[in-house]
Formats: structure tokens, sequence, C-alpha cells
């Protein structure tokens, strides 16, 4: 982390997630401490630890009351505590009405332009507006938000700023949303917009992952409120402030699923996996997801009907594997993917496997670091055909992965990581199912000279746009923003009139 990025003068980092990075859980009668892998919070515990400062998050284990101080805190991490965990109590209510309800009923499917599937229940919307609440109330219980720079992580917050700046009106708020923003004509389907936009304009600064998605963003609050928007330099002027609107591209740690990926460790994953799942087919394709509606897995598996029915010389010498992870199970529509998709599965494989080879290896196992990146690594290919996606960060985990016989991305021109990779990859649009069909057996017929082409400007994209570049890109951003708010204030208080600039 450089020292510019952390340069806020006296003022405290907070960070505010959903997630928290440490949870204690109670296992055979004894609390241990688990630290999720993966994900956003394991990238930015290291920041935090470097940085200190206070990250608020839902405390989820059920051991985590019992191991926190009476303020709901605890210092961590364990092995070298550097910083404070601020732990939000919620209710079993609150959890289904604000997380399982408005978040992932309302603003997911919104945010993904699929408004057939949200479900804006009044119940939804009171108790996320609560929560929001409860968690700007634990904000300033734990520090003064004047003296703070204070980085709300993704969509379950888009009220709290709002609630913070309510009650100081100096505080310093910053956001990122990793989810697509929605164009205005979505937006509009859900009741609440304009108390999202306001919620989101008590901001200082406002990260998405793409440039399209900034100027969704920004076509939104012009159509919904009068108020004066450069869509060029990206600014809002809104209630008497100026709101930033960047776009920070999230990317992974690409040297640490490098070295993975070329180790021992993932060596004897890969042995262990061939001999499990018996994949000994001549050519692998892989797909790693949730089973999120979103992903469009549905849509792979039709594609990859089509090739085994158009091209039946690829049947019992290509093998696609699909890694899926159960995801927000209490949800119907996630329960209906997790049955279609076993069930399309199932039919596939009897319709095509014989007595020797299936065509498809369904793996809902958990598996180590180790085992998913030499699955990359021995993969052919990568099947990325989602029907929205913010970033997908499978794609470069993918390509992170690629250390020995380059492989091919194949990617859904609707997920955020085609901005920066499309050039290179095999693009696709998940509902063409042909089309689809054809590009795998595009990639199939790649040789090794363009295969290798491709990659190397993948590879140097990713390791050029890692999670560390990212998190530098938006804590030197915030230095910017925070030092002309600092600059402003002292001029006005003097009566000189200064213009915004993006300078």
């Amino acid at each position: 982390m450089s020292d510019t990025a952390l340069q806020f003068g006296n003022r405290e980092l907070v960070l505010v997630s959903n997630r928290e990075p440490y949870v204690h859980e109670r296992v055979d009668g004894e609390i241990q401490v688990v630290r999720p892998t993966g994900g956003l919070t394991s990238a930015l515990d290291p920041m935090m630890a470097s940085t200190g400062g206070t990250w608020v998050a839902w405390g989820s284990g059920d051991g985590d009351d019992e191991m926190s101080d009476e303020d709901g805190c605890v210092r961590v991490p364990p092995e070298s505590p550097s910083y404070d965990l601020k732990r939000v109590s919620l209710t079993d209510e609150q959890v289904q009405n604000y997380y399982y309800g408005y978040s992932n009923q309302v603003l997911w499917p919104m945010c993904h332009s699929d408004t057939a599937k949200m479900t804006p229940k009044p119940e939804f919307w009171e108790h996320y507006r609560e929560t929001n609440e409860h968690f700007a109330d634990a904000i300033r219980e734990q520090v003064d938000p004047s003296e703070a720079v204070i980085w709300f992580q993704d969509y379950h917050f888009a009220l709290a700023p709002r609630r913070i700046r309510e009650e100081c009106p100096d505080a310093f708020c910053m956001q990122f949303w990793h989810i697509p923003w929605p164009s205005w004509d979505v937006l509009q389907s859900c009741p609440e917009y304009e108390e999202l936009l306001d919620g989101l304009l008590a901001n200082d600064l406002l990260g998405f992952h793409t440039d399209r998605y900034c100027e969704n963003f920004l076509d939104c609050v012009e159509r919904a409120f009068d108020t004066e928007v450069d869509h060029e330099a990206g600014w809002v002027r809104y209630e008497g402030r100026t709101i930033q609107v960047e776009s920070f591209p999230l990317g992974i740690d690409a040297a640490e699923r490098r070295q993975l990926a070329g180790s021992t460790e993932a060596d004897d994953a890969w042995e262990s996996l061939r001999e499990t799942y018996a994949l000994d087919a001549d050519r692998l394709a892989v797909g790693v997801d949730r089973l999120d509606y979103t992903k469009g897995i549905e849509q792979r598996l039709a594609a990859l009907e089509r090739l085994w029915e158009k091209y039946p010389e690829r049947r019992e010498t290509f093998t696609y594997v699909q890694k899926a992870s159960e995801s927000r199970s209490q949800i119907d529509d996630y329960q209906r993917v997790k049955e279609n998709v076993t069930s399309e599965v199932e039919r596939i494989n009897d319709r095509f496997g014989t007595a020797t080879w299936q065509p498809i290896v369904y793996i809902d196992d958990h598996l180590s670091p180790a085992a998913l990146a030499a699955l990359y690594r021995e993969s052919d290919m990568v099947l990325v055909s989602s029907l929205r996606d913010g970033m997908n960060l499978v794609a470069k985990e993918f390509v992170a992965s690629q250390v020995d016989d380059p492989g091919v991305l194949v990617l859904s021109e609707l997920v955020g990581a085609h901005e920066a990779l499309g050039e290179w990859a095999i693009t696709v649009h998940p509902n063409d199912t042909e089309a689809f069909a054809d590009s795998i057996e595009e990639a199939l017929e790649m040789d090794e000279s363009e295969r290798a082409n491709r990659m190397e400007p993948l590879r140097a994209s990713v390791e050029e746009n890692d999670i560390e570049a990212w998190k530098n890109s938006v804590l030197q951003s915030a230095s910017k923003v925070l030092s002309r708010k600092e600059t402003t204030a002292q001029r006005d208080t003097t009566g000189t009139t200064t213009e915004y600039t993006n300078e």
C-alpha cells in the first residue's frame, strides 16, 4: 500500500461491510476463529492490519458476542491485533428482511436488470432502512465521523451514508458498489429509487466497476433530480455538495493465484481431483459459479448440449466441469436455479454419456484453494456466461492460474470484466445458444500459438490491475477528493468562491 493512498491526515479509516473478516464460531463446544476464504474481506484485511482503524460489520458468528467487549468490539487479526472489529448485532427478522429480503430480492435483481424477480415487500424496505440506521449508529458509537474516512462496501448500505451526514455534515463518506448499476428505466421499477439515490449522494466519492455503470448512475441522478451533473468530469452537485463518481475495476491477488497454481500443493490436488472425478478426457473446460440466476449456468449447459449434438467428435474427448456453490438457498429463485442446473446436468449426461465417460462433471463439494487453482490450470478453457455481472473475478482467477499450456477465456459480453479483457477473449452472448456452441468449438480448435498470443496480454492486464492496484486507486482518489473538500471548506469560511474541477 503506497503512502500516498493513505494520506488522510489525522482521520481514522472506518471500513463498513455486511460480512466480517473474522468470525467466532462454536465448534464442538469450543469457540474458534474462522477467517472466511476469498472475497473482499480477505483482500481488505491486510490493508486494515497495516493502517489500523475500525471495521464495522454484522456479527454473524454464534460465538461473536462472547468474544467481543461490552461495546461489541474485538481487536484483530488474532495473531497480531492492529485494528478494531466492531460487530453489529442483527435479529433474525432483520437478517431475513434486510439481507435476504431487500438486499437480495430487490436490489440484487434490479441491479442485474432482472426486474421480474424483484419482490419489493414493505417489510423488506422497513428493515433495510432500520438496519442501515443501526449500522450508522454503530459507526457513530465507535468514532467521530468528522474525524474519519468512512468507506462503505456494496449495496447493503445505500442509506447509511445519508444517516451519517444528517448527524455530521462534515463527515467524509465514500462507497464502492460491487454490482452493476442499472439504467434509468430499470431503476424506476424500484419504488424507493429516490431514497436510494439520495442515500448514495450523501457520499463524497462513489465508485463502480466500469465507466458504463458510472454513466448509468449519473444519468439516473440527472433524470431523478433537478441538479447539476457533469458526465465528462464525473461529478454531481447535490444539496450544495459535490460528489465524485469514478470507475475502479476490481482485481484479484494475481501473484498469489499464480504462485498457488504452480505449487506442488496444486500438483497433488490435481492428482486427487483426477482420481476422484475421473477427469481423464483429452480436453477440459471449467465453470466456477455460485448457483445464482445471474451467472447464466443454464444457458451454458444449453450451449454445451448443442456442442455435443453438432460436433459429435467432441463426445468422449471433451469434458466440462461445473464447480457450483450453493448460494442464498433461503430464496426460492435460488432453489430453482439449483434444481434446474442439477436436472439439466443429469439429463445431458444421460443423453450423451457412455459407460466410460460423462460429458459434465458436477462438483458441489468444497474445493481447497489449491484444488481450484489446479482445476483452472489444467482446463483448456473457462466458460463465463453471466447474464449480468458487476465484474466477475472467475475470469481473472483463470487467467492468473495459466502457468502451463495457455487456455482460452470464453467470456460473456455482459460482464464488467469484458471491458478490460474482451479484446483477447472469445466473446459470447449467453442467450445465443448456436453461436455459443460454435465459440466453444473455436476455442477447442485454437492452436497453441494463438492461445499464447491471447493469454499474454490477458495475464499482463490481470497482473497490472490487481487487488492492490484497486485499493490504491480508490484510496488515492479519496485522498484527492478529501483534500479538495477541506480546501473548499477553508475558502468558504473566507467568502472566496471556488469552482470544482476534476484535476
